[in-house]
């Protein structure tokens, strides 16, 4: 019994004719005839009186015919969801990141939201370390960190470019310059997180170079404590600009360069090489790449034009 038999023996049922419903159904009547006693042989029951000239079922017809209409409902239904997903009137985008890499999605998913309003969001905290392999686990769909995964099975995409930024609060003595050097942070209590990462082995190697002390006299888990307590002047801390940002803007804080410490990242969405993408996560990666372009587009035009 296939689904093709049922849709011709609720045509033959509602016609109640087989010549009728070989033309609602654009077929020949001998083929009509034909899948009817292949659904017959199959249930090993007769499903239609054929004494009768207007199509009346036996008994076992008219149970079958509430069967087959729910049947056919519900592949209307699998059409029709399916259809929602690829018109992205339904759907879920999961994605991986960590406190930091979680900055760079909040410009990229006003834009999505705007577009496909019914696709949910859930974003999965987790540490860097580890996205890749949730990625590779089918865990989440799209992963952001800020190094470019050596996974061969992993394809990334840039997103956005961030430095090391010194934050200090703005009535600390700092606050009024342009750009700091290592050497005078000497004296400096840093708040650091507690994370290890190659960003951190840099700033000490770097100290180090410059035979300066880093007195880290706080570590706290999360960036966000961090900034709290530097508003506070509980001391200074070096972290990625993008994390600070807001409270740069809103003038909470103030964010500085370091001449010897230019370190830049570039942050990446990471998904599996040839995964079949959800349509929300190709969605969401066409916003991502549309903002670099715009960005690359930004760039040129404030370059300035030789004479």
């Amino acid at each position: 019994m296939d689904i093709n038999q049922l849709e011709v023996f609720l045509a033959v049922a509602q016609e109640k004719s087989f010549s009728r419903a070989a033309e609602a159904l654009h077929r020949t009547q001998p083929a009509v005839s034909q899948a009817i006693r292949r659904l017959e042989a199959d249930l090993g029951e007769v499903l239609f009186d054929r004494s009768s000239k207007d199509g009346t079922m036996t008994a076992a017809g008219r149970v079958l015919f509430d069967f087959a209409q729910q049947m056919m409902n519900l592949r209307h239904h699998a059409h029709s969801a399916i259809r929602e997903l690829r018109d992205l009137h339904q759907g879920k985008l999961s994605l991986g990141a960590n406190e930091y890499t979680v900055m760079c999605l909040l410009p990229l998913i006003p834009i999505f939201r705007a577009r496909h309003p019914h696709i949910k969001i859930e974003v999965r905290r987790s540490l860097a370390s580890r996205i890749p392999g949730e990625i590779i686990g089918r865990d989440v769909e799209i992963g952001v960190v800020s190094f470019k995964p050596s996974d061969p099975a992993i394809k990334s995409v840039p997103v956005a470019t961030d430095e090391l930024a010194l934050v200090v609060s703005p009535d600390h003595p700092l606050a009024g310059k342009k750009i700091v050097s290592v050497r005078e942070l000497g004296a400096e209590a840093f708040i650091a997180h507690n994370v290890p990462s190659p960003y951190r082995e840099k700033v000490i190697k770097t100290f180090e170079k410059h035979r300066t002390p880093l007195n880290i006299s706080m570590e706290m888990p999360t960036l966000e404590s961090i900034k709290r307590l530097v508003e506070k002047g509980m001391g200074v801390a070096l972290i990625p600009r993008l994390a600070a940002q807001t409270e740069i803007t809103r003038k909470q804080l103030v964010g500085l360069p370091v001449r010897e410490m230019k370190l830049e990242r570039r942050l990446f969405l990471i998904y599996r090489k040839g995964a079949t993408l959800s349509h929300a996560a190709k969605a969401f990666l066409r916003v991502a790449r549309e903002g670099q372009e715009r960005e690359a587009s930004d760039r040129l035009i404030s370059l300035p034009i030789a004479t």
